[in-house]
């Protein structure tokens, strides 16, 4: 291959010798960066977003319902790590709240031309710093209850074949005592419609005729009758 006229040769440094040997890594660098590609990652997910964590990373937020010092487990999407990955996870991510804190100021300018219209106006985001404590510990599993043998009943279990018990009959209530009236009408009967009426009442209604008629009307005739219907019903 000969020499072309319009390219300009470089000037060799002596002493300076390159080599394939010394642009390749030091086995030490590898090996550091293969332990940093095989170190636990996992993706959470905080508020809606997605974020690859680490063991004692340090994470900027949307503000957080927690107080200082809280600890919480966050959702667990994926679980990777010394070339595996685990789309369904079974372990917990440990994260501690650090502090909560403002972001970055945002300006923000309107501006309409020809109008003198300018307004300026400031944002900063409520942000909370989350500590990654630990990656992996493993869900407690759900308890169990203890399941009784078939064959022993419970406490206060009725056998299966024991017949339904019959409803303890209830005591009937003692009715109140009607108190005895006399016949109705009474008060505007004559004598006579007494002596016609008398032997078809009752002998409570006789009763408490015989006491209305000696407490208001006190008619010697009628309470004649009526003793004498009173005493033809004890007859009887």
């Amino acid at each position: 291959m000969g020499l072309r006229p319009h390219v300009r040769m470089g000037r060799r440094v002596p002493g300076l010798t390159l080599n394939s040997a010394t642009l390749r890594p030091s086995r030490a660098l590898r090996s550091a960066f293969q332990r940093k590609d095989a170190m636990t990652y996992a993706i959470i997910k905080l508020g809606g977003k997605q974020h690859r964590v680490r063991e004692g990373e340090w994470l900027l937020v949307d503000r957080l319902k927690l107080d200082e010092g809280k600890t919480f487990n966050p959702d667990v999407l994926l679980v990777g790590g010394d070339g595996n990955t685990d789309l369904a996870p079974a372990t917990t991510v440990t994260a501690r709240v650090v502090g909560h804190e403002l972001g970055e100021k945002i300006r923000i300018g309107k501006y309409k031309k020809r109008t003198g219209y300018r307004r300026h106006n400031g944002y900063r985001s409520r942000l909370t710093r989350i500590e990654i404590e630990a990656i992996g510990a493993k869900k407690a599993a759900p308890k169990k209850a203890a399941e009784a043998p078939a064959d022993e009943p419970k406490a206060g279990a009725k056998p299966r074949g024991a017949a339904p018990a019959a409803p303890k009959a209830e005591a009937p209530a003692a009715a109140p005592a009607r108190a005895a009236h006399p016949p109705k009408g009474y008060e505007d009967m004559s004598i006579a419609e007494i002596k016609e009426h008398v032997s078809t009442w009752r002998r409570p209604n006789i009763e408490a005729a015989l006491e209305y008629e000696k407490a208001n009307a006190n008619r010697k005739g009628a309470i004649a009758t009526l003793e004498s219907a009173l005493a033809a019903k004890e007859e009887h």
